[in-house]
């Protein structure tokens, strides 16, 4: 049953729309600074490029795309965001963090526009969400509020939960920051449950995070949200499945691939919102203008046949609320 249809990042062609005068924009470059492999970058960038043709700016006709990937090593980001500052790009558009703080380390005079799970004023991305200042704005929901409402979520599932484990990467934390945030532990102890971080820094350390969790014997897995463990979704999702451990994700991607659920943002229609800021910027607006918005649209996605395989049962209060059910 699908309450709503899903939407790949691959699917479709992008239109290619007139400008609605007749009248194209000028030809501009645009560069994409991403995390993960090229191939990644173009692929999420998808729903940003439809939002930027219906603006009038259309690649190989009068825009030119830069795609840039540092295939997982954020110690490459640095030369890659140099390579786009020297390439005189007319902004940037990154999607993770460890991104942002490279752009912005390369350019203080290019526009940058973002989509963040971190907070933007805390990170240091802008002065303020209202007034960003400086040559950064874009997109952002804070994940730190996210992971308690995904372990409510998962403890509404299995409530007879008392430990979980929290698989995280220190690359998805900004200025050292801890790995269970003041909201996760907070909900952790309202919900009396033990969390147990287990890290992973590299897609390699998989394996060996998965065989801590599993000599542990925690009841579930909450995932963090961050650019490594998108890149490896469909590791994770085969791994919990291996072992048999329940796992909730940020995002639906995740449970589309055969993750048991997700809930968290909905990445096309958030780099939607990205693509509208690019293209208001290549009009002339300045991104210092553009306060940063916050997404507020997030969606439960439950896998069913997953739930099944793992001898669980999803509350009928839980499937009302699910924004999409797989079978």
């Amino acid at each position: 049953m699908r309450r709503r249809e899903f939407i790949g990042l691959l699917g479709g062609a992008v239109a290619w729309p007139l400008a609605a005068h007749g009248q194209q924009p000028a030809s501009r470059i645009i560069g994409v600074l991403g995390f993960g492999s090229i191939e990644a970058a173009r692929t999420g960038f998808v729903p940003t490029q439809r939002r930027l043709a219906e603006m009038g700016y259309v690649e190989g006709r009068n825009l030119t795309i830069e795609y840039r990937g540092a295939n997982g090593r954020e110690n490459r980001l640095a030369e890659l965001a140099a390579e786009l500052v020297q390439r005189r790009v007319d902004a940037i558009v990154v999607f993770a963090g460890q991104s942002i703080v490279a752009a912005k380390a390369a350019t203080t005079s290019i526009p940058i526009l973002f989509f963040t799970g971190f907070d933007p004023v805390q990170s240091g991305f802008v002065a303020s969400l209202n007034r960003p200042g400086g040559n950064a704005t874009g997109i952002s929901v804070l994940n730190t509020e996210l992971l308690a409402k995904r372990l409510q979520v998962l403890c509404e599932l299995m409530p007879s939960a008392k430990s979980i484990a929290f698989l995280y990467s220190p690359t998805g934390l900004v200025s050292g920051g801890d790995s269970i945030g003041n909201e996760l532990a907070s909900a952790a102890e309202a919900l009396a449950v033990k969390l147990s971080p287990v890290e992973a820094r590299h897609a390699d350390d998989f394996d060996a995070a998965f065989t801590t969790m599993v000599n542990e014997r925690p009841d579930a897995v909450l995932v963090s949200a961050d650019a490594l463990m998108f890149q490896n979704r469909a590791t994770l999702v085969r791994l919990a499945a291996r072992h048999r451990l329940p796992a909730v994700y940020p995002i639906r991607e995740f449970v589309a691939g055969g993750g048991l659920m997700s809930y968290g943002t909905n990445y096309s229609e958030a780099y939607r919102q990205v693509g509208d800021y690019v293209g208001r910027v290549l009009n002339g607006e300045k991104p210092e203008n553009l306060p940063v918005q916050r997404v507020t649209k997030l969606e439960l996605v439950i896998n069913i046949t997953t739930a099944k395989a793992l001898g669980l049962t999803v509350p009928p209060t839980l499937l009302a609320r699910a924004d999409d059910v797989i079978e």
